[in-house]
C-alpha cells in the first residue's frame, strides 16, 4: 500500500499500541549478515516509530525488547542486545526528553547487566516528568513470569493482612503487575509474519485488536504503522457485547 493512499482518522488514533518487534535475525540472514546486524537496523526502526507515534498523538507505546526466554540465545547475541540497549539510551534519551516522551520499563529489570540497568534507570529519571508519549520497553519481560510474581506479592501481602479476600477483583490483580500504570493495549502489532503472542501481555490483551504483518521489523516504517492503524480503525470493537 502506498503511503500517499493511507488516510487515517486522526480523531480515532489508538491510545495504546504494543509491538512485538520480530524479524531482525531473518532480515540480517537474507543479507548474509550476522543477527546482530539486524538488531542494529531494528534500533533505527524504533526511532522512526517512536517519533511517528508521538506525532500522531498515541499516548502509550510498548515495545517487546527482550523477553525472559531471550536469555536462552547465544551469549554473544545476548551481550550484543544489552550493548545495543545501552547505546540506544545514550543516543536517544536527550531527543526523547526534548520531545516530551516519558520512558518506562516493564518486566523484571533487576536481572539486567549493571551497566544496562543503571543507564535505564538514569534515562527513566531524566524523562519522568514528561507528559507526552509513554514509551515502555519490555525488558526481561514474560507475561507468565509477571503474573507469577504478582501472585507471590499478593500472597505476601495477604499474610501481612493488608487486604481481605473480598478485596480481590481484576483491578486488584492489575495493581501487582509491572504494567499497572498502563492501560490495556488497543492494538498489538507483530512483525515478520509470525502468528504468535510469545508470552507478551497475556493478561492485558484480552480485548486487544491483533494485527500481523509479514514485514520484518527493520523494514517496518511509518507507512506500515499507518496501515496497521487504518486496519484498527476499520474494525468494530465490541468488548464482548453485540
Amino acid at each position: 500500500m502506498n503511503n500517499t493512499n493511507i488516510q487515517i482518522d486522526i480523531s480515532n488514533i489508538p491510545r495504546h499500541i504494543a509491538i512485538i518487534m520480530d524479524g531482525n535475525g531473518r532480515w540480517a540472514k537474507k543479507r548474509f549478515m550476522p543477527r546482530t546486524f539486524g538488531h542494529k537496523a531494528g534500533v533505527e526502526t524504533i526511532r522512526e516509530i517512536v517519533q511517528e507515534c508521538s506525532r500522531l498523538g498515541v499516548k502509550y507505546l510498548t515495545l517487546y525488547a527482550f523477553s525472559t526466554e531471550n536469555w536462552k540465545r547465544p551469549t554473544e547475541e545476548v551481550n550484543a542486545l544489552m550493548t545495543l540497549l545501552v547505546e540506544y539510551l545514550k543516543k536517544e534519551v536527550k531527543q526523547l526528553h526534548e520531545n516530551n516522551v516519558r520512558l518506562n520499563a516493564i518486566g523484571d529489570i533487576s536481572y539486567l547487566p549493571k551497566v544496562a540497568l543503571e543507564k535505564l534507570n538514569e534515562s527513566i529519571e531524566i524523562t519522568k516528568n514528561n507528559t507526552g508519549l509513554v514509551l515502555s520497553l519490555a525488558l526481561n519481560y514474560g507475561s507468565r513470569n509477571d503474573i507469577k510474581h504478582a501472585i507471590i506479592d499478593i500472597l505476601r501481602d495477604y499474610d501481612e493482612k493488608k487486604f481481605t479476600i473480598n478485596d480481590i477483583d481484576q483491578d486488584f490483580l492489575k495493581k501487582y503487575l509491572t504494567t499497572k500504570d498502563l492501560p490495556d493495549p488497543d492494538i498489538l502489532i507483530r512483525t515478520s509474519g509470525e502468528y504468535r503472542i510469545s508470552n507478551f501481555l497475556l493478561w492485558e490483551i484480552a480485548y486487544t485488536e491483533l494485527y500481523f504483518t509479514n514485514v520484518f521489523w527493520p523494514d517496518f516504517k511509518k507507512n506500515h504503522l499507518h496501515e496497521a492503524i487504518l486496519d484498527y480503525q476499520n474494525r468494530e470493537r465490541r468488548f464482548g457485547s453485540v
